[in-house]
């Protein structure tokens, strides 16, 4: 009976001393990235898909960085950085309150007239929020309001020398806390 009950306490201290999986839920929220829908300049009612959009981040100088963003995972070529639909997310810098893009359209042409490069700055604040232990922090972004000072829009928006592609930037939702939603509508 001795053992019996040593056992059951031995075991007991056992479990006791287990800790808990910190494993993040793959559903649970995290930092939502900048959903940007496109729509037919001419009836704005009617997306319209963009044709190999490379979208490429900038470096604090301005200069292009190497890479663009992947839209494409399983491609293994160039084309995993080329964006074909009506909607692209992308991502904002979470330790800047800026975050400047290169919109590359129709990057994949031989002909280098038709490709068509303009830039946009989001200007932003940030908040990070705590989520769980096994998941960590998560960062909530509030694109600035507009006010009449241009400087201080939620986006600076400078077409390429080559034209502008985008004629319209409107915001929908200033407040970017998840990806459920358009946060931006470009017009083109």
């Amino acid at each position: 009976m001795k053992k019996i009950v040593a056992f059951l306490l031995l075991f007991t201290f056992g479990l006791s001393s287990c800790e808990k999986d910190d494993i993040c839920d793959p559903t649970t929220p995290t930092t939502p990235r900048l959903v940007i829908s496109f729509f037919d300049n001419a009836d704005a009612s009617l997306p319209r898909k963009v044709t190999n959009l490379k979208v490429v981040g900038k470096d604090k100088d301005g200069n292009d960085l190497a890479e663009g963003i992947v839209f494409n995972e399983t491609s293994t070529t160039d084309t995993k950085y080329y964006a074909n639909g009506t909607s692209i997310s992308i991502p904002l810098k979470t330790n800047e309150n800026t975050t400047t893009y290169s919109f590359i359209y129709n990057a994949a042409s031989t002909d280098p007239t038709l490709i068509n490069k303009d830039v946009i700055r989001f200007d932003y604040t940030h908040q990070d929020l705590y989520v769980s232990r096994a998941c960590g922090y998560k960062t909530t972004f509030t694109l600035n309001p507009f006010v009449a000072d241009p400087v201080s829009q939620p986006f600076i928006y400078s077409p390429g020398v080559d034209g502008p592609w985008i004629r319209v930037i409107n915001v929908e939702k200033y407040n970017i806390e998840s990806e459920n939603e358009t946060h931006i509508k470009i017009y083109f």
